[in-house]
């Protein structure tokens, strides 16, 4: 068990977040994009679709940790565990610091705003945000709502996007 540990440690330093996630068993689509590594104690029960983003700080959760309680009341509990599978369907966004919780099935073409809890099952084509995380908006008034402060700026390399942004927001050399 301690080896097992210190061993995750040593490749979550050495492969990348993606390399790491497939390693630990986690089963995911085409064009993914990982920016955690916190992917729980039965990482093998996560699927994930395609072109799904999981941002910096996520934390998935399979196992239900409070059945410790009931293992100690109860002594014909003492070997019960509560572990559930977490599905995640195709062109998902998962904000940063956000907790998956057992059971939960995300659904296709979904945001999930930073720092939400999400603790029930999500539809599809919503943007979900809060603690737990709740239907916001469909995803069309995402657009719709958020269309003013689009910036066709994908293209750009990284110093033709730091001058385009530098200047549109009038910001100076640092000094």
């Amino acid at each position: 068990m301690l080896i097992n540990r210190i061993l995750r440690k040593i490749l979550k330093q050495m492969l990348s977040r993606k390399s790491y996630a497939k390693y630990i068993g986690v089963r995911f689509g085409d064009n993914c994009r990982f920016y955690t590594d916190e992917f729980g104690s039965e990482p093998y029960l996560i699927t994930i679709g395609d072109d799904v983003t999981i941002s910096n700080n996520v934390q998935f959760i399979n196992h239900d940790g409070g059945i410790w309680v009931v293992r100690n009341i109860y002594k014909e509990y003492k070997n019960i565990d509560i572990i559930k599978q977490i599905k995640i369907g195709n062109n998902v966004f998962i904000g940063a610091n956000v907790t998956i919780m057992p059971g939960v099935t995300i659904g296709d073409n979904v945001i999930v705003g930073a720092g939400s809890i999400v603790t029930k099952d999500l539809d599809s084509d919503f943007v979900y945000i809060g603690i737990p995380a709740k239907k916001h908006i469909k995803v069309e008034e995402y657009i719709e709502k958020n269309k003013n402060n689009f910036l066709d700026i994908r293209n750009l390399s990284y110093s033709q996007k730091t001058n385009y942004l530098t200047k549109m927001y009038n910001i100076n050399e640092y000094k």
